[in-house]
């Protein structure tokens, strides 16, 4: 029992799997050339960052998530591709829709990563030939890499995958706090680049160091969030696996309590919702493939049109779209009562999409906006409309 009196259940059984360079395999489905040659993807300016690269890649120190220029001089002979979201949405669909059919209870992460609750199952079937089952089964229908790691809980079941990619991994709970301690504490999932600098600062640098810190010196330095770090470190998480519902579209609508001509005003309103929508989304870890508007006039006349666009949740994309529709299907010769905004086909996974934007930039002031409106409020902070 930790110092906050939570009791790790330690009779859970908790698989974790991650589709292996999901992009990148996903690309060498549909191009079996690309197959062990370095491959990144992104964007091909040098203000653009690497979304994913291949095992190969790594070889010359590239990794995800650094700028495109840097990655270019690391690996001048590497391969360079935009992506298609659409495609690697339709494999993560279909990878999903296995494990649906055969587990009792599972989360989806994000497009390429799933959590399940096995938990009670070595009653009735050994979870490590489950687990190796379920694995078998993936990458036979799929055709697509995958690692996976059996723990006590989703954060050393996370771990447990990352120590063993590419390949499978269990640990019990006896062997928990000896297998994950001596990691590194940037080896904690959460442990951001800011926060690993201040642990480094603090003389903190395995997953063992923080465990030994008094937990009211984590607390003071780093609030809640640090709480939950020095649980994570003791092999203590109590997070439960939640339940995965496909949520096929997020909209907004508005009716006005006098029915509107006022063109501007409305284009206004549709601005704003789409900005609402847009924070919604990257809380969810969502993106949106098409936008509809739609507009109900006087007469109860209701008038409807989409779009298909690039996978995003960057507002000013949507925007510019939605605005578009809006002019397509408004009647200027008619009072409207009521407008709506409609995301739709959305799928997990905006961090690595948002690294796609030829604008890398744009990536962290969303995360700044996006932070402030949820500490003060999705009002502090709004966009100039034209």
């Amino acid at each position: 029992m930790d110092t906050f009196g939570n009791k790790n259940n330690s009779n859970r059984q908790i698989l974790h799997l991650d589709l292996d360079t999901f992009f990148i395999s996903v690309e060498r489905l549909m191009n079996p050339k690309l197959k062990n040659k370095t491959v990144m993807i992104g964007g091909f300016s040098d203000r653009s960052v690497v979304s994913s690269c291949s095992y190969e890649t790594r070889r010359f120190g590239v990794h995800a998530g650094m700028p495109m220029k840097m990655a270019r001089h690391l690996c001048s002979d590497a391969i360079i591709l935009r992506g298609d979201m659409d495609n690697y949405s339709k494999y993560s669909k279909l990878v999903t829709e296995i494990i649906n059919e055969k587990a009792p209870l599972f989360e989806k992460a994000s497009i390429d990563e799933f959590y399940v609750d096995l938990t009670g199952m070595d009653h009735f079937f050994g979870t490590q030939k489950w687990s190796k089952e379920l694995h078998s089964t993936i990458v036979k229908e799929s055709g697509l890499p995958i690692s996976f790691g059996l723990s006590t809980n989703k954060t050393t079941s996370k771990i447990t995958t990352n120590e063993a990619k590419p390949g499978m991994l269990s640990v019990s709970e006896n062997h928990v706090l000896p297998f994950i301690q001596p990691l590194s504490i940037k080896k904690i999932p959460g442990v951001g680049h800011k926060a690993f600098r201040t642990f480094r600062q603090m003389g903190i640098y395995t997953i063992k160091n923080l465990s030994e810190i008094p937990i009211q010196t984590i607390e003071y330095s780093f609030g809640k969030t640090g709480i939950n770090l020095w649980k994570k470190s003791n092999g203590i998480d109590n997070s439960p696996i939640v339940q995965y519902r496909e949520q096929k579209s997020i909209s907004t609508e508005r009716t006005f309590d006098k029915d509107s001509t006022n063109f501007k005003h409305m284009l206004e309103i549709v601005v704003l919702m789409v900005e609402k929508l847009s924070f919604d989304l990257r809380k969810q870890n969502k993106l949106t493939s098409v936008v509809s508007v739609k507009i109900r006039y006087s007469n109860f006349d209701t008038h409807t049109l989409q779009k298909k666009i690039p996978s995003t949740s960057f507002d000013h994309h949507i925007t510019e779209v939605a605005k578009e529709l809006f002019v397509k299907i408004y009647n200027r010769r008619l009072s409207v009562r009521l407008i709506g905004v409609k995301f739709n086909k959305l799928v997990r996974g905006p961090q690595q999409l948002q690294l796609f934007d030829p604008k890398a930039n744009l990536t962290k002031l969303y995360n700044e906006l996006d932070f402030l409106k949820t500490k003060f409020g999705n009002k502090t902070i709004r966009k100039a409309i034209a």
